[in-house]
Order: C-alpha cells, then sequence, then structure tokens
C-alpha cells in the first residue's frame, strides 16, 4: 500500500573523483566520517525519520555496497527492524547519471505516492519526515529543497517558486527559456528533492541529468523551491569538506 510505504532513493553510484585517493579503492558512500560509512549515517538518519522503504543506486566499486547493505540489512532484522525494505538499483554496467537513476530505479517505487531522493555526500539535520509529508499533501509534482548560500550553480525560480532552470554565476549561462528573468530567485540545491512517481513514467530510461527532466516537468506541473535552514548542512565531496564536518560534530560532543 502506498500508504504505509515512505519511500526514499540514496544516489550512492557517483565516482567521488573529488575525494582523490579516498575513493581509489572504496566507494564514495563507504568512505567515513566520525568512524562511520557516510551510507550508515544516512541510513539511520532515514529510518529514524519513519521512513521504512530505502533504495540505493550503485555503480562505482557497487559490489562493496551491495554486500554492505546485506550486512546492514541482516543488522535490521537481527534487531526487530524486519518492517524495513532495502533495495539496490543495479547501475554496474552504465552510471545512469541523477535522472537516468531515478529513471532505471522507477519499477521499485510503483507502490510510492513520493520518492525523497538524498545525495550520499550531504549531511544535515533537516527534518525530512516533514518536508515528506508535507509534499505528499500537495499537488505538487517536485519539491527541490533549497538554501540562501553562495554556489556557483544556481536553481532558478520565478516569484511563485516555480522552477524555470540554471544559471551559472561564473559564466553567466542560463538553460531555461529565453533570457534570465530580472524578478527571479537564485538559490543554491541542496542535494535533496522529492518526486511523485507518475510524472516520470514517460520519459525513456537512458543516462540524463536531474535537472533536464525537472524542465520538462515544469512546463506542465509545478515544481517548487521550498527553502530550508537546517542546524547544520554538509557537502562531502572534498576531502577537506569531509574534515571540516568531522571537525563540527566533534566539537558538538
Amino acid at each position: 500500500m502506498k500508504q504505509s510505504r515512505k519511500t526514499a532513493f540514496i544516489l550512492a553510484a557517483g565516482l567521488g573523483t573529488r575525494l582523490k585517493e579516498l575513493t581509489s579503492n572504496t566507494p564514495k558512500a563507504l568512505v567515513s566520517i566520525d568512524n562511520k560509512p557516510l551510507l550508515e549515517v544516512l541510513l539511520k538518519d532515514l529510518i529514524k525519520q519513519d521512513f521504512n522503504h530505502i533504495v540505493v543506486n550503485v555503480h562505482h566499486f557497487g559490489e562493496q555496497i551491495i554486500e554492505y547493505l546485506g550486512d546492514f540489512s541482516a543488522s535490521l532484522r537481527s534487531g526487530r527492524n524486519d518492517d524495513i525494505l532495502i533495495e539496490i538499483s543495479d547501475e554496474r554496467q552504465l552510471l545512469m547519471d541523477t535522472g537516468g537513476a531515478i529513471l532505471q530505479a522507477l519499477p521499485y517505487f510503483a507502490q510510492s505516492e513520493a520518492v525523497l531522493v538524498h545525495n550520499v555526500d550531504v549531511l544535515t539535520n533537516v527534518d525530512l519526515k516533514g518536508f515528506y509529508d508535507d509534499f505528499c499533501k500537495s499537488d505538487d509534482a517536485v519539491w527541490l529543497l533549497t538554501q540562501e548560500r553562495y554556489s556557483k550553480r544556481k536553481l532558478v525560480f520565478d516569484n511563485q517558486d516555480n522552477f524555470l532552470g540554471r544559471f551559472n554565476n561564473e559564466t553567466n549561462d542560463y538553460d531555461g527559456d529565453g533570457e534570465l528573468p530580472n524578478d527571479c530567485k537564485l538559490l543554491s540545491f541542496s542535494g535533496i528533492h522529492i518526486f511523485k512517481p507518475e510524472y516520470f513514467k514517460d520519459f525513456e530510461v537512458k543516462p540524463c541529468y536531474i535537472f533536464e527532466l525537472y524542465q520538462k516537468i515544469a512546463k506542465n506541473q509545478r515544481v517548487k523551491s521550498e527553502l530550508i535552514h537546517p542546524d547544520y548542512w554538509f557537502d562531502l565531496g572534498t576531502q577537506k569538506q569531509l574534515k571540516n564536518a568531522e571537525l563540527w560534530l566533534s566539537s558538538r560532543r
């Protein structure tokens, strides 16, 4: 039943090249922060926030993630958390990119009213359950969780918070229709978004970037910005960012 399935999709297939030697023999998802794999930190947070169906995509050293998830699922069963379903969307033969990953994983979402997508290398205390529950009550197709922070690449929204496209602060490139509107909002993406699977069913399954799909959906359905104001948010894509997050976490003990 869709009503009892709270679904999250963890994007864990990336190559992790910005982490350099840390991912030479290990997938990014299993790189440690505070002596725990990134994937474990995120899984436990999602479960704590009542997500009981979690799909993880794999590519780079995917067999390591698959083995890890087998052990993690076994530990859940031994702890009497046997109502939590963890599934794998296997991209080891072909990396599908962020949009293609969703399209390939759609069969796993057939019983899901909505899907929360979370980059494995984002660490935050956003109220994911609250956003998910509110989104399910809305008529919107997609919510993009955004922030007012510095970033080179910005998401562009009109004054009604509808998604228009992407803008590069350094090159001034805008990929939306026409010129960049004067009254638009430029916001930074958080690496977290929520969508309703029904709006993806007519796309061809192939590698593509997620914002290409959202621009197409936004022509007919509402793809909306939702600002977040968490106590903390870290992009753990580089060794420096990983170290900064660890120092911050240790300072809170």
